[in-house]
């Protein structure tokens, strides 16, 4: 073969894939040698995924980019059970883009690097040898980096892979695109922390932009979960059980042992978000129903107990959380800004305000950050104040790894049992998003609130306030608690409280 019979091929390889910019289906099914080689028993895409590609087609048509002037972002959310073949759509969507699109810039990212590199990019080098244009690109798969590339304008016509650590969020910063295709695919979506989804949305206001995610929905919280009910986002969830070449028998006997309707069945069957996330500690369900339940009867004599947390500066607040038995709804919460945050004498003097308006019997203050001095101002002026550090050796510390998971351990049971969570929206996502493990030695190990900050972008100072009222199992007034007189059950102040910033006082 000469060169101008070579050359005559090339011509028409690119006149198809022109002729394919908006069938993505059709280009799926011209570009790779379905039967033979590789794929000899796989005669095609499975439905479900076919049905994804036409969606895109579709969507396509519908903006009809003109190469000037932008349009809508395509956005798409698949959640799905195990082994439907999400991986090998990333790879051959990947390449349709590319393909199809000169110039094209994209992002990939996973939940971990392993991930990364031996499942999306591995996949991908598999489609990329089996499609009748790979050889357009070159794949590097390097430990120093991971890339898809045309040779010849490496710098313009490229995808990257890039872990989604919060660290790395720059990388997801300033894709801009405005004569070609700007697009985002994460894999194993639920992992990724929302400071990486919120970034990379500034990705999506020039060109042709897209945006895809895939995963098998193992949080109930969190930006992938949101997007299921964002009427911008075209989402499906794909039951393992109806694509063609998963094991319908493992599959069956997981229905059989955990049921059907179990959150197991429902991650990794089903596609279907969980009541509660694998990882997520408090359940959705008890922290809702504990915000919205009237406020319960109390005993006299229950001691008002009082957190303390501290911040001092960038975006975290200090807040004062009250609790009075299972009631820490009806007490009035304060919090001081960031802004008002960073002279520890002089929150100090504030919080002595809102101390000598309540009188708690005894407060606990987290001892981390400026808290040692102003727990010791603090106790100078008299209140009864317990230095508390959220990492500290726990007081059963056979059950928990340290004081945060015991205090959240405290909190959940508190919850259970019939608690009242202030109504305050922070709490609630703040509690529904904290993960957890289990330490060398089994004991109880909650996320850190460092890695919880750097997944929802926050500071969680709302459940750590509510946590330290959890601090240690504080004296009650015993002869009431065995009293029999109904005299002694009474209900609290009846009303949900108010949230004080520090202007009130």
């Amino acid at each position: 073969m000469d060169a101008r019979d070579i050359e005559s091929i090339e011509q028409e390889l690119q006149r198809r894939c022109a002729m394919y910019y908006d069938d993505p289906v059709s280009w799926a099914y011209w570009a790779f040698d379905w039967g033979h080689g590789e794929l000899a028993g796989i005669d095609g895409l499975d439905p479900w995924q076919e049905e994804e590609l036409r969606a895109l087609g579709e969507a396509i048509k519908d903006r009809a980019f003109n190469g000037v002037d932008p349009v809508v972002p395509i956005r798409s959310a698949v959640s799905s059970g195990h082994g439907i073949g999400k991986s090998a759509l990333v790879a051959i969507l990947i390449l349709f883009i590319m393909s199809t699109r000169p110039h094209a810039k994209g992002t990939v990212t996973a939940n971990t690097g392993d991930q990364l590199r031996t499942k999306t990019w591995g996949e991908l080098a598999k489609w990329k040898n089996r499609c009748i244009v790979g050889h357009w690109f070159e794949l590097n798969s390097g430990k120093g980096s991971l890339s898809l590339y045309h040779p010849a304008y490496n710098e313009t016509w490229r995808v990257d892979a890039v872990t989604c650590r919060e660290e790395n969020s720059e990388a997801f910063a300033g894709q801009h695109n405005m004569n070609s295709t700007s697009f985002y695919i994460f894999d194993e979506a639920s992992a990724v922390p929302d400071v990486i989804w919120e970034v990379a949305e500034g990705g999506l206001t020039d060109g042709e932009p897209m945006f895809f995610a895939f995963g098998n929905p193992t949080r109930n919280t969190g930006e992938f979960k949101k997007k299921f009910a964002d009427s911008r986002w075209r989402t499906k969830q794909v039951d393992s059980r109806t694509v063609r070449w998963t094991n319908k028998t493992l599959l069956n006997e997981w229905a059989e042992v955990h049921g059907e309707d179990s959150d197991f069945f429902r991650v990794r069957v089903r596609g279907v978000f969980p009541r509660a996330s694998d990882l997520q500690y408090f359940p959705t369900d008890v922290v809702s129903a504990a915000r919205k339940r009237p406020v319960p009867l109390g005993l006299r004599g229950e001691p008002l107990v009082c957190g303390l947390d501290y911040a001092r500066g960038g975006s975290d607040k200090c807040v004062i959380q009250f609790r009075r038995g299972r009631d820490a709804r009806t007490f009035d919460r304060y919090e001081i800004p960031a802004e008002k945050s960073r002279d520890s004498m002089k929150v100090a003097a504030m919080i002595a305000t809102v101390l000598d308006r309540h009188r708690p019997d005894i407060c606990f203050g987290d001892v981390g950050s400026m808290g040692g001095p102003i727990n010791d101002r603090l106790r100078q002026l008299g209140y009864n104040v317990v230095d508390v550090g959220f990492g500290h050796r726990a007081e059963e510390d056979s059950k928990f790894a340290d004081r945060t998971s015991e205090m959240s351990s405290r909190l959940l049971e508190w919850m259970q049992s019939g608690g009242a969570l202030p109504d305050v929206e922070e709490l609630e996502e703040d509690l529904t998003n904290r993960e957890f493990t289990f330490d060398s030695k089994d004991r109880l190990l909650m996320e850190s609130k460092r890695h919880m900050k750097q997944r929802i972008g926050r500071s969680p100072d709302d459940m750590d306030a509510m946590l330290l009222t959890f601090a240690s199992k504080t004296a009650v007034n015993l002869l009431k608690l065995n009293a029999e007189d109904e005299d002694d059950l009474f209900p609290y102040a009846g009303e949900p409280a108010k949230v004080r910033r520090y202007e009130p006082f």
